[in-house]
């Protein structure tokens, strides 16, 4: 915040010399200054603020200077000429007059009325029927229903460095009607999303990534007047090209976990082999019961030719009868 100028007070108010009222006589002959709030763009003028207090405000702590106050000033001279005209006209043009004096808001909004550019004392109307002054009186009507504000999409840079274009919609509601025309110019705009996450976590975690921006604008509109009562991601986009690149990556992924889990599965099978050769090296009959069954598995099938392999110890029984005839030849 910024202090851009100070009036002095009223000079013909003379300091009370009573201690007991040293307060009152201080505040009395102070200065008052305007507040420019640099991240709302507002101008405050507070009626109470001196140049002796600390101007500084923090979120909700910050008062509102118009809420809860009475026309701040005088009118003037100018000012009360134009209120006893506008009555003199009202008077004299008072069948026709009460056409466009009286005024109606539904049950779902509020009438903010001010007067010669000052708020009135009561804050804001309805519903049902005000009655305001032409000429002096002009009036905004604040819709307390909740809307919905369609944030165009937006390109964020992740904590790992990834860009991801982020579609978001807010609702919201005006939840003082006096503070949101009073302290902020639309309120319906004001609004800006931060977020420091990463990807993962946009396409993984979006109720709590939405959480998290829900409770960040409630606290940054409570000053405004603006209740947010929920925000939503529609849609959480990449760059054509990023997509390609994360496709391939992906893909590499899943092949090299393919070739590690076959990898694994042969080592295993080989483990087994070499367990179940071991164990019928140890046991002839072992090797007969597996010759069997293999004879069993080809005869279920639908083959025309079955091979029958001959035992070992018929095997070496011939060739060593053909060793000992080609001997006595």
């Amino acid at each position: 915040m910024t202090i851009l100028h100070s009036l002095l007070s009223n000079p013909s108010r003379k300091k009370n010399k009573d201690p007991s009222s040293q307060t009152e006589a201080t505040s009395s002959a102070s200065h008052w200054v305007e507040v420019e709030d640099t991240r709302l763009g507002t101008t405050y003028k507070p009626s109470h603020v001196y140049r002796h207090q600390s101007m500084r405000f923090k979120g909700n702590d910050r008062n509102d200077f118009f809420a809860n106050e009475p026309m701040t000033g005088n009118l003037g001279i100018s000012g009360y000429i134009l209120m006893v005209c506008s009555y003199i006209l009202l008077a004299l043009t008072f069948p026709i007059a009460i056409c466009f004096c009286v005024k109606v808001v539904k049950e779902y909004e509020r009438a903010v009325i001010f007067r010669l550019g000052r708020l009135l004392p009561g804050g804001a109307r309805g519903p049902g029927i005000f009655i305001v002054i032409p000429c002096i009186d002009t009036y905004r009507k604040v819709d307390l229903r909740v809307l919905s504000f369609d944030v165009p999409p937006q390109e964020i840079l992740s904590r790992d460095a990834v860009t991801v274009a982020v579609d978001v919609v807010v609702y919201f509601r005006i939840s003082n009607a006096t503070i949101s025309v009073t302290n902020v110019e639309d309120s319906s705009r004001s609004t800006k999303i931060i977020s420091t996450n990463n990807f993962e976590e946009y396409t993984c975690d979006r109720e709590q990534i939405s959480l998290q921006m829900q409770s960040t604008l409630d606290e940054i509109t409570s000053p405004w007047g603006v209740k947010v009562e929920r925000v939503e991601m529609k849609d959480v986009r990449l760059p054509v090209q990023l997509q390609r690149a994360m496709a391939a990556e992906a893909e590499a992924t899943r092949e090299a976990g393919a070739k590690i889990i076959a990898a694994e599965g042969e080592q295993k099978a080989s483990k087994a082999l070499s367990e179940a050769a071991l164990i019928v090296s140890q046991s002839p009959v072992a090797l007969q019961l597996r010759f069997l069954q293999t004879l069993s598995t080809i005869s279920a099938e639908k083959n025309r030719t079955i091979i029958f392999p001959l035992p070992m110890e018929i095997v070496r029984h011939f060739i060593k009868r053909n060793r000992y005839y080609r001997q006595n030849k």
